[in-house]
């Protein structure tokens, strides 16, 4: 396994050749991650990378079981237009190729506000790279018109709502359903 400055000095041609709006970002380890949108010919990647997480991550994600995203799920992902469905993902260099390893999202929902999820691959989690995610997403949102940013999740999901509290989200329960928590921020 390379070294963190190893890692870093043979990512560094890959995420350059990138031709398109992108950002080089440090996670809390010092490995360097590629931070882009999500763009159409990210289908495949993003097919792997759902069905790469851990049954529980799935479960967190969608908030139910999924085993393997299916055509309308991904068809459903890949739609961003870049002002009311926005997506960024996260890759890293890995043997020449970039592989994606977090996404974070948002889809308008009423005026002004929007719905969020962030994802990261389970050897990834606790490295700050939802954090990164989020705040690329927050980012957009805001310059994108939105003025409210929420996440409906599983009142279980401690890692999740420290995210969350981090980011300046407040956290209640779902006046509907007392298993999830709704979480939001003025932008």
């Amino acid at each position: 396994m390379p070294t963190i400055a190893e890692h870093n000095r043979q990512a560094a041609p890959a995420y350059a050749a990138v031709p398109h709006e992108h950002w080089v970002e440090a996670l809390d380890d010092g490995r360097h991650v590629l931070i882009r949108p999500l763009r159409a010919d990210d289908r495949e990647r993003e097919y792997n990378f759902i069905k790469g997480l851990s049954r529980e991550s799935r479960h967190a994600r969608f908030l139910g079981e999924i085993n393997e995203p299916g055509k309308t799920l991904l068809d459903q992902l890949m739609d961003v237009d870049n002002q009311q469905r926005v997506a960024f993902i996260a890759l890293v260099h890995d043997n020449g190729k970039l592989i994606e390893i977090g996404v974070a999202r948002y889809a308008a929902a009423k005026e002004h506000e929007c719905e969020c999820a962030v994802t990261v691959a389970d050897p990834w989690q606790h490295l700050g790279l939802g954090r990164i995610l989020m705040q690329h997403l927050m980012t957009a949102a805001r310059k994108n018109g939105f003025t409210l940013m929420y996440t409906v999740d599983e009142a279980t999901n401690a890692p999740l709502r420290e995210l969350n509290h981090a980011l300046g989200f407040h956290t209640v329960t779902d006046p509907d359903d007392a298993t999830q928590v709704i979480s939001s921020v003025v932008l």
